[in-house]
């Protein structure tokens, strides 16, 4: 996939510590270093929905579904 430029504004203290990490090797420069920081972010929100959506189930009701049509079957296994 190609790469865009983009401009951004950063804090002044927000560069030091940036400048500090590729200085010290930690990113081979800024771009790298803004890049990975971004893709983390995004794939945490991503994440967090994911856990929104979860909380919004029910485990009664997901029980309900999952033993459904086991019948006689659902006698056999051991509770949990």
């Amino acid at each position: 996939m190609g790469r865009s430029k983009v401009a951004i504004t950063l804090d002044a203290d927000t560069l030091i510590e940036l400048d500090r990490l590729v200085l010290e090797r930690r990113f081979p420069n800024r771009s790298q270093a803004i890049q990975e920081a971004v893709d983390e972010k995004l794939a945490r929100l991503s994440g967090s929905r994911l856990a929104r959506e979860c909380a919004k189930l029910s485990p009664e009701f997901e029980k309900a579904i999952a033993e459904e049509g086991m019948g006689a079957e659902l006698a056999q296994w051991p509770e949990y």
